[in-house]
């Protein structure tokens, strides 16, 4: 009897490590054509190849792509997240480059991430990462030195970078976050945000802002060191001073994008179906 029971407990433990070392087979896409972005250093030798795994959403994911790399999640159809990630390392010649590259690896375990060797001066290697996910889905999203894309979300959004700009286009849900240095690009679609709301912050960079003409929201926008262009007449409350409060239409969910350092655009677009 104990020895069935041993055997059964054994093969559950088997199952549990085909099972994660199924997670975390990442194949390599020979046909992407990521890599022909000449991003790195053109005049040291580079090597570049994209990885990619595909696994069922578990409702919130989490990428932290530091120390090098940017975050791109677009929303898809289906219940499974696909994960692209570019990995590429820079050296004094490409076979050192390659042999770089080789030891980076990809975990989604927790959280999807990378972790690689440590380089000597002048070589280094990144990570940048491309999602698709289902719009609903949370995330959290981490970089050092990268930019966030953000398109057709509806969940719970976190995130941050240091040094990287940052697109939303066609988002909803509760979406939070900052970067330090970098621009912030929001493109609004619909009549209205479709869930909580919109706060993205920027120290350094400017802020554009494009809003359907029938939109309706409370927006927010402004700068301490820029200035402020609307590409369109709106009715303002008070004193337009580089700070800008108002409801478009009949209102509604509050978006906001502002700087410290930047000037300020809201430009008006005619609505697409």
């Amino acid at each position: 009897m104990l020895g069935r029971r041993m055997a059964v407990v054994l093969v559950a433990v088997a199952g549990l490590a085909a099972s994660a070392a199924a997670q975390e087979s990442w194949r390599v896409n020979a046909g992407s054509d990521w890599c022909n972005e000449r991003d790195g250093d053109p005049d040291r030798a580079r090597y570049c190849e994209v990885r990619e795994t595909t696994f069922r959403a578990p409702g919130r994911v989490e990428v932290d792509a530091s120390p090098n790399g940017g975050i791109d999640v677009t929303a898809g159809g289906g219940g499974d997240v696909r994960v692209e990630a570019k990995v590429m390392a820079v050296a004094d010649d490409e076979a050192e480059a390659q042999r770089l590259a080789s030891q980076v690896r990809l975990s989604t375990q927790g959280e999807i991430r990378a972790e690689g060797p440590s380089t000597p001066r002048r070589s280094w290697w990144s990570v940048s990462y491309r999602l698709t996910v289902p719009a609903r889905t949370d995330l959290e999203l981490r970089s050092h030195n990268g930019g966030i894309s953000l398109t057709g979300v509806r969940g719970r959004t976190e995130f941050t970078t240091m040094n990287g700009g940052v697109r939303v286009r066609d988002a909803g849900g509760t979406v939070h976050g900052r970067t330090t240095n970098g621009g912030v690009k929001v493109s609004l679609s619909g009549s209205r945000w479709d869930g909580d709301g919109l706060d993205v912050t920027t120290t350094n960079g400017g802020v554009v802002l494009e809003v359907p003409a029938d939109y309706n929201a409370h927006l927010e926008t402004g700068t301490v060191n820029g200035g402020v262009r609307l590409d369109f007449p709106l009715t303002v409350q008070g004193r337009l001073d580089r700070q800008l409060s108002t409801d478009l239409g009949a209102g509604g969910p509050t978006v906001r994008a502002v700087t410290t350092n930047g000037g300020i655009v809201v430009r008006r677009r005619e609505s697409r179906d």
